[in-house]
């Protein structure tokens, strides 16, 4: 009974797991989406453009201290304002929060501007761009320090399926090897994916669309070491079966 009650909470502990990965690879996807087709729409000048009057300019200043050094000092004061601007659109209110000091500098309530919209949300004002981006503040915080965890589970079903399709039809034994050295290897491939990503992002150079490079790195990786372990499998399997192998019996 104990160990069918252990069975049971194993079962339960990996269906929400994978409930919990489904919903977060969703939310990753729908956010690259919604980024990476701003960012077109941006380029190639396709935005919806109305005419809109600033009905609220609310500033948000935050201060601080950038930190002291190894002497007790204090260390140097920021001042960051970021600004909430309301728009009139039509016969509706519209709101965009976040919005940097320099994208709203020279707005006033009142002004008569030109927003450009993607489906219905404000991404400029004036050409400006107002569209908060990937935003650590946000809930994307949660996928910036997930994503390591996203990027390997994601290789690790690649593999688990470009397996399986090995497989079919054949009766070669995979071991656990076969699969792990594929899946390290992407998932290595694709955390200096990362770094190469976070060096460019320092420069100003972050693309829109960055979890799809480390996971298609990563998968591309693992999936090329997959099709030599493949080989690998099936001249084992050949060998059993020619009574030349590992598992052929003695007098063979």
């Amino acid at each position: 009974m104990q160990e069918r009650t252990e069975t049971l909470r194993r079962r339960v502990a990996r269906a929400v797991f994978r409930l919990a990965m489904a919903a977060l690879i969703a939310l990753l996807a729908v956010r690259t989406y919604e980024e990476t087709a701003v960012a077109l729409a941006r380029a190639n000048g396709s935005l919806r453009t109305a005419e809109a009057t600033v009905t609220e300019l609310t500033p948000h200043t935050q201060s601080g201290r950038s930190g002291g050094g190894q002497d007790g000092g204090s260390g140097s004061r920021f001042v960051h304002t970021e600004y909430t601007v309301g728009l009139r659109v039509g016969d509706g209110l519209k709101t965009v929060d976040g919005v940097p000091g320099g994208a709203a500098h020279g707005l006033r309530e009142g002004q008569r501007v030109v927003a450009g919209m993607w489906r219905g949300r404000i991404v400029e004002v004036d050409g400006r761009q107002v569209w908060p981006g990937w935003d650590p503040a946000s809930w994307d915080l949660a996928l910036f320090v997930l994503y390591p965890l996203l990027m390997g589970y994601l290789i690790a079903l690649a593999v688990a399926a470009a397996a399986r399709l090995a497989s079919v039809g054949g009766r070669a034994r995979w071991e656990r090897q076969d699969r792990s050295g594929p899946c390290l290897l992407g998932f290595l491939v694709a955390v200096a994916a990362v770094l190469v990503l976070l060096v460019c992002a320092a420069f100003g150079n972050g693309p829109a669309f960055w979890p799809l490079l480390p996971v298609g790195a990563g998968t591309a990786a693992a999936l090329a070491r997959l099709w030599v372990v493949v080989r690998q499998v099936r001249s084992r399997h050949r060998a059993s079966l020619a009574g030349v192998g590992p598992d052929a019996p003695e007098d063979a």
